[in-house]
């Protein structure tokens, strides 16, 4: 991973592939955003079929104070410290098909998921 790590954070806390990066990219122009005005925010939540869910979501704002800021494929990245704790050493990845495509999440800490492919238990 290239980049910067702040806020007490540890190498290879997320990596993004290329792939999923250029969807990224693709969707801050459609948004009329930049990589220097946007970030991408992951997150884990409550809820899923298996007990948390990711989310994924475009963050204009300045990052908070005790988010972790990490850059990988020139997209800067942001986690919540309660996030931080379950996404250390994920591939975020996207994958595209004839039956579907999206985003993919290869998470290390997962003890489990569900066939949706965003829900996770630890």
């Amino acid at each position: 991973m290239s980049g910067t790590e702040t806020a007490g954070s540890t190498a290879g806390a997320i990596v993004l592939t290329e792939e999923a990066a250029v969807e990224v990219r693709k969707f801050f122009s459609a948004e009329g955003l930049d990589d220097s005005s946007a970030a991408l925010r992951v997150s884990v939540l409550p809820g899923g079929c298996s007990g948390f869910e990711y989310g994924l979501e475009v963050d204009e704002d300045p990052p908070a104070p005790d988010d972790l800021v990490i850059e990988s494929q020139g997209i800067r990245l942001l986690m919540d410290p309660f996030s931080a704790q379950y996404l250390a050493g994920i591939v975020i990845g996207y994958h595209s098909s004839f039956k579907g495509s999206g985003f993919t999440f290869d998470n290390p800490n997962a003890t489990g998921s569900c066939g949706c492919g965003t829900s996770f238990s630890v």
